[in-house]
């Protein structure tokens, strides 16, 4: 199909005239907006606009088939409440986007946030590009888990009408041990898919027949070469490395304009099948065996009667000479869409979340599940649970998300991945939802504590002595810890204090030295390494003498006091008498 990363394909029918003439008839109609420098400004995509070159890195797939249907010339637009890329309720055929699809270029469009900022890929722009290569996965015809309920394949790159790619992944992922075909919702070939793939639903693999995986790839694939989509010629080039073909450019950037209006999700396996290709063929090649959008037949119209002959009796009202009108035919009933399991989801449990509480740095020990249920308290399986974190946090779930979907199991409960502690102290929220439905979820506050110690102890048993109006020759050390292990980064204060029962700040004895020399003997703001180790500034003593206490403590409540001395150097000791001289 129509993305085969990494080899050109050969241009396909010469009736790809007639496809290209309609999108250059959209793009001159509605001449979607360029994400460029100036956003008040409006550019034709294909017309005045220069294109950049595509991949300078030989990824540019040449002109092979895609999807070539249009959309409509009036775009969807959004409830007055609907915040932006926020999917409308109701709309166009065209604006629907199978629920679990839909959640995958959204989680895609997440993770590239995190992972490649600069990129500012838009989740709308993997929707457009999935409506041109697969129509959105064949109208979602995926699993709870995003996998294709059938192989998407594209044509046998066999030199014939395509470009001659032989088989380079053994048949692995297209079946086929001679020559490589496009595979998935997204359209690679084995060979690309090799270095681009991803996994996306963190099930371990990297499956281009999964929406979620092959979304992710798309993502990162589009992302590459430091592009920032929000440019008009980081966008026009990512879009040429996918397709290098001013027709699909075009093509992309009015969907990718017609789905930024407003989108609404509909019940897997229920969105629209698109129908015309750009190689005048139907489908997807070998391996597509899902039936397309079929319009039902018209009702025969019933034979009417030949007119009756004159009613010798014309004066009976009517006369007889009247021929009956036909019946029209009934318009047909359009088919009822199966009821999906997201269909009977009428509210989210909490499956006995314990709580759920970490200190900075650490993995939560309790994770978050969920239930879904229907009106009558029943679980439901197979349905995808959205979990998201809001609140000020860094917080996020395994892998360093803030988002995770998870599909509910048999017993219709879904468990989010562990939950990873930031440095940011405080509650903070992660709401549920079911993917595809709006119904009443459950929302669970998480807690993050400071970094703490149990135990302060010496690394050193030296005594800590000084002559009056010295310096201590050893530094002191501590090493914290908690439960046993290693306390890093965990706060610390040092006082100089009166004495174990009188925690107050001494004013005599040994001091420490601020940065401009002056006596100090409170230290704030101090912080164990990543070993646990805390060493203090070198100490000092005044004219006093005597035994004195500095007092350590941690956040937790670890404590630590030591002894300090100060005495006048022992002079007591007389040097030995010399030897007399032998008489």
């Amino acid at each position: 199909m129509a993305a085969h990363f990494g080899r050109r394909l050969r241009k396909g029918a010469a009736t790809t005239a007639v496809a290209a003439a309609a999108v250059a008839a959209l793009s001159a109609s509605q001449a979607p907006g360029a994400t460029g420098e100036d956003p008040g400004r409006q550019t034709t995509a294909g017309t005045s606009t220069p294109v950049p070159d595509a991949s300078s890195d030989g990824n540019a797939t040449g002109d092979s088939p895609y999807y070539t249907d249009l959309p409509p010339l009036n775009s969807p637009e959004p409830s007055p409440s609907s915040t932006a890329g926020t999917p409308v309720a109701q709309g166009a055929a065209e604006a629907a986007i199978p629920a679990t699809v839909l959640d995958a270029y959204k989680k895609a469009e997440a993770e590239l946030r995190s992972a490649k900022p600069g990129c500012n890929l838009p989740w709308q722009l993997l929707a457009a590009i999935g409506k041109v290569e697969s129509g959105q996965a064949r109208g979602g015809r995926v699993d709870a888990d995003g996998t294709t309920l059938s192989q998407i394949l594209g044509p046998a790159l066999d030199g014939n009408g395509f470009a001659l790619i032989k088989d380079t992944d053994h048949g692995a992922y297209d079946g086929n041990t001679r020559y490589d075909q496009a595979v998935g919702p997204m359209q690679f070939i084995p060979s690309t898919w090799a270095w681009a793939g991803r996994d996306g639903n963190g099930d371990g693999k990297k499956d281009p027949n999964n929406v979620y995986d092959a979304a992710l790839a798309a993502g990162h694939y589009l992302c590459r070469n430091d592009w920032d989509l929000s440019q008009q010629a980081g966008l026009h080039s990512a879009i040429l490395s996918y397709n290098n073909s001013q027709d699909y450019l075009n093509l992309v950037l009015n969907w990718l304009e017609y789905y930024r209006k407003g989108t609404h999700s509909v019940p897997d396996g229920t969105g629209d099948l698109p129908s015309h290709r750009s190689d005048n063929g139907t489908g997807h090649g070998t391996g597509d065996t899902a039936p397309h959008t079929t319009h039902p037949k018209p009702s025969t119209p019933p034979k009417t009667k030949p007119a009756p002959k004159p009613d010798p009796k014309p004066d009976k009202p009517g006369g007889g000479n009247e021929s009956p009108e036909p019946t029209p035919p009934k318009p047909p009933t359009p088919p009822t869409p199966p009821q999906t399991p997201t269909d009977t989801v009428d509210h989210l449990q909490d499956a006995g979340t314990a709580e759920l509480t970490a200190m900075a740095g650490d993995a939560f020990t309790a994770r978050i599940s969920t239930r879904a249920e229907n009106k009558v308290g029943k679980s439901v399986a197979k349905v995808r649970i959205r979990f998201t974190i809001t609140g000020d946090t860094d917080a996020t779930f395994a892998g360093g998300e803030t988002v995770a979907t998870v599909a509910t199991d048999a017993k219709g409960v879904a468990t989010a991945p562990a939950l990873q502690a930031g440095e940011k102290t405080g509650d903070f929220k992660v709401t549920t939802a079911v993917v595809g439905r709006s119904v009443k979820g459950v929302g669970y506050t998480a807690s993050v504590t400071a970094r703490a110690a149990d135990t302060l102890a010496r690394t050193s048993d030296t005594a800590l002595t000084c002559t009056p109006g010295g310096e201590f020759a050893e530094q002191l050390q501590v090493k914290a810890t908690y439960k046993g292990a290693v306390a890093d980064k965990v706060a610390a204060t040092a006082t100089l204090i009166k004495s174990d029962t009188d925690a107050a700040e001494n004013d005599k004895g040994p001091y420490f030295k601020d940065a401009d020399g002056k006596t100090v003997r409170t230290l704030t703001g101090l912080q164990t390494d990543d070993k646990g180790l805390l060493t203090l500034p070198k100490l000092y003593a005044d004219d006093t003498t005597g035994t004195f206490l500095l007092r350590v403590t941690t956040t937790g409540g670890a404590t630590l006091t030591v002894e300090l001395k100060v005495a006048a150097a022992d002079s007591s000791a007389s040097p030995s008498p010399s030897p007399s001289a032998s008489s």
